[in-house]
């Protein structure tokens, strides 16, 4: 679980630092950089909610 909130802390930095470059350089490459690591976190996050929902699925109640 520690080296999920690494990505995340990680992402948001990088998300972060892009935005920051962006806005000093105007450079729209930077921007692009952005949100693809941005859909990169989300689509990261979605799957691996999916997999905790099917793992507690899986779980068979004694």
């Amino acid at each position: 679980m520690w080296l999920l909130r690494l990505l995340a802390v990680l992402l948001v930095v990088g998300v972060g630092v892009c935005g920051v470059v962006y806005i000093f350089t105007g450079d729209r490459r930077y921007l692009g950089y952005a949100w693809r690591g941005l859909q990169a976190g989300v689509i990261f996050a979605l799957l691996v909610f999916a997999l905790m929902f099917v793992e507690r699925l899986a779980i068979i109640p004694a």
